[in-house]
């Protein structure tokens, strides 16, 4: 059983930083790619950042600049550090990691989603 564990969402207000962390744990054979989605109410789930096994990035237009993804390999871990963070932002965010349980077998998984709130 794979489980992503996300943390670190919250109230902030605008122009404030926030650091998401995602930890994975279970069974795992290789890790391809992980990364964040938000969804806003009312709105379909979008990518925010993702990054590949190799340490590859890529980001949603809305966030460059502001946003960064990375990943600890050793620890199974990818975080998202938000700066300068808007209204717009407000969102649950959700882990997704592109990964293998054994050779042959790879899906996507995903993390419950942490609410991440900007407001004054």
């Amino acid at each position: 059983q794979v489980q992503l564990v996300e943390s670190g969402g919250g109230l902030v207000q605008p122009g404030g930083s926030l650091r998401l962390s995602c930890a994975l744990s279970g069974r795992i054979f290789s890790i391809n790619a992980m990364g964040w989605y938000r969804q806003a109410p009312g709105k379909e789930r979008k990518l925010v950042a993702a990054i590949t096994s190799g340490g590859s990035t890529n980001y949603a237009d809305s966030v460059k600049g502001r946003f960064t993804i990375s990943r600890d390999n050793a620890k199974n871990t990818v975080y998202l550090q938000m700066n300068s963070l808007k209204p717009e932002d407000t969102a649950v965010y959700y882990c997704n990691a592109d990964l293998s349980i054994a050779l042959g077998f790879r899906n996507n998984y995903w993390g419950q989603g942490t609410q991440v709130t900007v407001s004054s």
